[in-house]
């Protein structure tokens, strides 16, 4: 029960007990942000002439008032109308607020600053062209004021050190122009729809480490081949990642053993790399285009192709996994060519020193039937060559008509399309081949 004494206003403990435990969003306490509500530019106005427009407000008593109603413990205007704020909310209110928040015009969205880059995708090349244009409004990471930034490129899910692109660096400016083009190669239609780009601005520091400033990522299943697309993002923090001391014991328990899984799960799947294969079906060659071909010069140029065969091609490796301590491999292929009773179907490139995009535009023969053919399987690996030990495997892939996905689709277009060159990006994994496990 309300008390008056004099000219001032008293609660009974009763009633303030009751108001106070009372469930929803009524806050009976009076505060000075009541009389200074937060609303966003786009939410509607509270105050109405018109009272068939005016808006619901819930006073602290837990009635609805409208015109006419007493506003106990509500701020007033000069006119007496009613604001929702602290004390009195409205729906409408409260979700501008989580709005104004959320929105891209808020302080918090634009204090770390702003990043300005192109997308392009060359669906005949396998390209993916990313133009990191500018910076505006970078925060300040060095005792002057300004930055020294520079751009970092990765591509998720993937191993980072594998497919790091990077630009340079911008001395002293928070509102750097870059204007430079980073190409990734061996990008499939596959992995535009399922990769996303990550765009990490950081601070080169000579003596320290160096800082991260923001991150913008970016699907790349919003870039349609052969356009380019314009981006203009609000740098962000990265996500937090979950933390199982946050949650109880039985959950922290769960949290670890799902923990384990995912990792069991991306360790299998763990991409090492793309390699870059072409197969050519070349038909049997009849004695009159021999002589053709060997133009009267030439002893046995053509000897070995007489009753036709596979070419296969090891043009380039892409995005390789690091194997070494310096963060490159030694890399090099290896070609079988299964079953392989006789144990001669064994071809090796030649290894290329430091590097994870090595390039090695080697073919190699296999004189073979189409029949013979269709119950082979070509295998594939990729090494890391190492002086002294065992070499490092970095990732395979098989080909044949008992393959999956884009490796079947190549082995099934190569016989399909005799004598015609046929170039494939292929994703190499993890999982050494049984059958050249012991080799």
């Amino acid at each position: 029960m309300t008390v008056r004494r004099g000219k001032k206003f008293c609660i009974s403990i009763q009633e303030h007990m009751a108001i106070d435990v009372c469930p929803g969003p009524i806050r009976p306490i009076r505060q000075i942000s009541a009389y200074f509500p937060r609303l966003s530019p786009t939410s509607p106005t509270p105050l109405s002439p018109n009272p068939t427009n005016s808006t619901l407000v819930l006073s602290p008593g837990g009635v609805a008032s409208g015109k006419g109603s007493s506003h106990f413990l509500t701020p007033l205007l000069p006119r007496g109308e009613v604001v929702g704020g602290a004390g009195s909310l409205s729906l409408a209110s409260s979700v501008d607020t989580s709005v104004e928040i959320n929105s891209s015009d808020s302080d918090d969205c634009t204090a770390l600053g702003t990043l300005e880059f192109e997308l392009r995708y060359e669906q005949s090349s396998n390209e993916l062209h990313c133009t990191v244009l500018r910076a505006k409004g970078l925060k300040p990471m060095d005792f002057n004021g300004l930055a020294d930034p520079y751009v970092k490129l990765h591509l998720l899910p993937g191993a980072c050190k594998a497919n790091k692109l990077k630009t340079k660096t911008i001395r002293n400016s928070l509102n750097p122009v870059w204007n430079e083009t980073l190409t990734y190669v061996g990008i499939t239609e596959e992995d535009m729809h399922r990769k996303t780009l990550r765009l990490s601005v950081c601070d080169e520091d000579k003596l320290t480490h160096n800082e991260f400033i923001g991150e913008s990522r970016v699907a790349l299943k919003r870039v349609k081949p052969d356009q380019t697309k314009h981006f203009h993002t609000c740098l962000e923090h990265p996500p937090p990642l979950p933390s199982p001391t946050a949650m109880g014991a039985a959950l922290r328990g769960i949290s670890c053993y799902l923990r384990e899984w995912e990792n069991e799960q991306l360790h299998s799947l763990e991409e090492r790399g793309r390699l870059l294969l072409s197969l050519q079906l070349l038909p049997p060659v009849n004695k009159q285009d021999m002589e053709v071909e060997e133009g009267g010069g030439g002893g046995g140029g053509g000897e070995g192709r007489r009753s036709g065969g596979l070419s296969v091609g090891v043009r380039r490796c892409a995005h390789l996994a690091a194997m070494d301590v310096n963060g490159f491999s030694d890399p090099y292929v290896k070609i079988y060519l299964k079953p392989d009773i006789e144990k001669k179907s064994k071809h090796k490139t030649a290894v290329i020193k430091k590097t994870l995009n090595p390039e090695f535009n080697e073919e190699f023969f296999y004189e073979i039937s189409t029949s013979e053919l269709a119950h082979k399987t070509l295998e594939i690996t990729v090494w890391d060559y190492d002086l002294g030990r065992s070499n490092d495997f970095i990732g395979g892939v098989c080909l044949g008509c008992h393959s999956q996905g884009d490796a079947l689709r190549h082995w099934m277009e190569c016989l399909k399309n005799k004598g015609q060159k046929v170039e494939r990006w292929h994703v190499l994994t993890n999982e050494l081949p049984r059958t050249s496990s012991h080799d």
